[in-house]
């Protein structure tokens, strides 16, 4: 007999109507240049937590506001359904994981799926592309992605910033259909590149995620991000990345355009979900009260709201002022 949880998860996979495999972006009209130069994304190969499916995510968490259930709220919980949760608790919303995020051992869900030999996560969602048009012929891709699992750095033989639920994410300007400019994002900061400066596998840019972390760096190495807007070789704060395992996101990706004049998303695929992306509340847990802290830094942070909620409309590539896009790749200012 299925307990609760698992009837939850057998009723989302009936309700889950794109099938993750079939998910073939080239058969929409999203532009072709969107796909031709989508970024190619080195993972750690020591990493845990790898990217996870956007929707299973809603099977494995409950609902709540200051720590309590939200009551109403649809059950079960599915990408179709929920930004109905605005309606009931908006900002204050936490997808809130059943197991706890200091639960040990950790359930199997924060490890997500590990690309295959094709850079496939497969029977898995686990990427997003946000088109916005600016006019001009002038083109923003975000190319977003997604871990259930968030492991935060140690320093002085502490770790923290764990939380639940995570988005990186790329943005590439396109000027007619050839690419400009890349963000990558790094946590709260990030840092932009040319095209021409980024390592590529043929066209298609190279990004690294951090170990844990899942930042998103333009080198392999080591990142240190202890002062905002810089990226050093060493220091207090170190993500780490290497060519370890390498993840086409597109392939298992729901794609979408973004209209800025009323906020709306309009998906590629009529199949492809669009409610989640209206959702105003975090993808994890509140931050854990009464826990461990550094310097006033809790090891359990709050988890991050979602894609609308990353700068889709932005002025420059960078998503504030001022903005450097460096025309090498190089440890340094990021603007």
């Amino acid at each position: 007999m299925l307990n609760l949880r698992g009837y939850t998860l057998a009723l989302y996979c009936i309700l889950h109507t794109v099938d993750a495999s079939r998910i073939d972006l080239t058969a929409t009209s999203i532009p072709n240049y969107v796909l031709d130069y989508a970024p190619l994304v080195w993972l750690h190969k020591e990493d845990p937590y790898m990217p996870s499916d956007i929707g299973q995510q809603l099977g494995h968490t409950t609902p709540q506001v200051n720590w309590k259930p939200i009551h109403g709220a649809p059950s079960p919980l599915t990408l179709n359904n929920l930004d109905s949760l605005n309606d009931l608790g908006n900002t204050s919303v936490f997808l809130t994981s059943i197991e706890g995020i200091d639960a040990d051992p950790q359930p199997a869900w924060f490890r997500g799926v590990t690309p295959d030999e094709n850079g496939q996560t497969k029977d898995a969602v686990t990427s997003t592309i946000i088109v916005r048009e600016h006019g001009d012929n002038i083109v923003d891709a975000f190319y977003f992605y997604f871990n259930a699992y968030n492991q935060g750095n140690t320093v002085l033989g502490m770790e923290f910033g764990d939380h639940i639920g995570d988005w990186e994410h790329n943005m590439i300007r396109f000027e007619n259909g050839t690419p400009k400019a890349l963000w990558y994002s790094q946590h709260s900061n990030g840092q932009a590149f040319t095209y021409d400066a980024t390592e590529k596998q043929d066209k298609r840019p190279l990004a690294y995620s951090a170990k844990g972390a899942h930042a998103v760096y333009a080198t392999e190495g080591n990142h240190d991000h202890t002062i905002p807007h810089l990226n050093l070789p060493a220091g207090f704060l170190v993500d780490t990345t290497e060519k370890g395992i390498l993840w086409d996101p597109v392939q298992n990706a729901y794609a979408y355009s973004y209209d800025d004049a009323d906020g709306s998303f309009h998906p590629y695929d009529p199949a492809y979900p669009v409610s989640w992306l209206r959702f105003n509340g975090r993808w994890g847990d509140d931050a854990l009260p009464g826990g461990p802290s550094l310097f006033g830094q809790p090891k359990y942070a709050a988890g991050p709201n979602g894609p609308q909620f990353k700068n889709l409309v932005r002025e420059n590539v960078c998503p504030d002022k001022p903005c450097v896009v460096l025309p090498v790749r190089i440890w340094g200012t990021s603007r």
